[in-house]
């Protein structure tokens, strides 16, 4: 796990636990067709977060569909800046190509505004 990952897990874990009641922090494991593919429940008031250290020489093919409208967001730390190549909200589906400028972690973001857990699944390509 990167140490970006890991300073996230560990500050998830002391503000009370990490897991789905909380909020979900899943890394990217790329499988041997260069894929990644994801599905989860988000709960009600919570998010998920799929993150990973990425390159400029390999852009990622990205899409989400979701059984609810959800806020979604693709960023990255720069220190105390953060910077977002996507952001939107009330979004059901949507697809696009991540161009990293530096290598870097960014996160794909869901939250889950509404009182209702809602299903997401996310596929990720490079």
């Amino acid at each position: 796990m990167s140490s970006t990952l890991h300073t996230l897990a560990l500050s998830f874990l002391l503000l009370g636990g990490a897991g789905a009641a909380q909020a979900e922090l899943v890394e990217i494991r790329w499988n041997e067709n260069a894929k990644f593919a994801h599905s989860s429940e988000i709960a009600p008031g919570k998010f998920l977060e799929v993150c990973g250290k990425l390159g400029p020489s390999a852009p990622v093919q990205w899409s989400f569909k979701a059984q609810q409208a959800l806020n979604f967001n693709i960023h990255f730390h720069e220190g105390e800046k953060v910077g977002y190549p996507a952001k939107a909200d009330g979004l059901l589906a949507a697809a696009g190509v991540l161009k990293p400028s530096a290598e870097q972690d960014f996160c794909w973001m869901w939250s889950n505004k509404s009182d209702k857990a809602v299903a997401v699944a996310v596929e990720l390509a490079r």
